[in-house]
């Protein structure tokens, strides 16, 4: 008789890749990027929400059939770092609360707004967004109860879970923080760097010009006080030049005053020699 083994829940595989590509068409990958990278940064203080993109997701252990790889997900109440894949038993039974899903021309109507969107009801997301470039259309679920139910307005809309804001502007969706700075995408944020970087360079030599003219200045102070101070020593020099002739010139005349009161005493007149 042969024995039928079953296989334990450790013996089951669970792939790391769907097999299908991270995005079609460059803009896309554009979106999603923006979206993973954007709310990286929202959430870079918060060491436990974690951020995926096209990360393979089981809900269900044992199941390795049942899963979905969300274009962007949010875990809220899960550390950072890096997964193979994201497996709810493992996670403290947390599924991720948000998703996100950029559509693309492989994409279908009934894949992204029935399967997927019967796949994250049944699976406890809180927020389902879904943007589709081409049809410049936004659509959101939001939980209630069982149920993900449609948001009626999403333009202006501010996510419960995130505190991001939808908006179209210029047939394209942008995101903004909660200070109202818009999401930025990889070339954005390198841009910004660089202006932020050329700024830095021109407050440097700013400081740098403002530094050697303090030096010019305080070289000229030095200078014009030296000059001043030699203008002072010299002008003491003459003062005690003249206080040294005329105390000469009063030696003189108490030596001829002495030799005249001589003179006399010896009867001598001086007035009576022609000098």
């Amino acid at each position: 008789m042969i024995q039928q083994i079953t296989p334990t829940t450790d013996d089951i595989f669970y792939p790391e890749s769907d097999g299908k590509p991270m995005a079609d068409n460059t803009l896309q990958f554009e979106l999603i990027t923006t979206i993973k990278y954007g709310l990286e940064v929202h959430f870079k203080d918060e060491p436990n929400v974690f951020v995926a993109g096209d990360l393979l997701w089981y809900p269900i252990q044992g199941q390795p059939k049942i899963n979905q790889a969300p274009d962007v997900m949010v875990v809220i109440g899960r550390p950072k770092g890096h997964r193979r894949s994201y497996k709810t038993w493992v996670e403290d039974n947390l599924n991720p609360q948000v998703t996100f899903e950029i559509a693309s021309e492989t994409n279908t109507i009934k894949e992204l707004e029935e399967k997927k969107l019967k796949f994250y009801q049944t699976h406890g997301v809180e927020e389902y967004y879904l943007y589709d470039p081409d049809r410049t259309k936004l659509k959101g679920w939001l939980r209630s109860g069982k149920k993900l139910e449609p948001i009626p307005q999403m333009r202006g809309w501010v996510s419960p879970r995130l505190g991001i804001t939808f908006e179209l502007v210029a047939s394209q969706l942008v995101l903004y923080y909660p200070n109202g700075e818009p999401f930025a995408s990889y070339l954005e944020i390198s841009e910004q760097r660089d202006m932020a970087q050329q700024q830095a360079e021109l407050e440097r030599l700013a400081k740098e010009q403002e530094r050697q003219r303090a030096e010019q200045a305080q070289e000229a102070l030095e200078q014009t006080e030296q000059a001043l101070e030699l203008e002072r020593l010299e002008k003491q020099q003459a003062s005690q030049r003249a206080e040294q002739a005329q105390q000469a010139l009063e030696l003189e005349r108490t030596r001829m005053k002495a030799l005249l009161e001589q003179l006399k005493a010896k009867g001598i007149n001086p007035e009576d020699f022609n000098l």
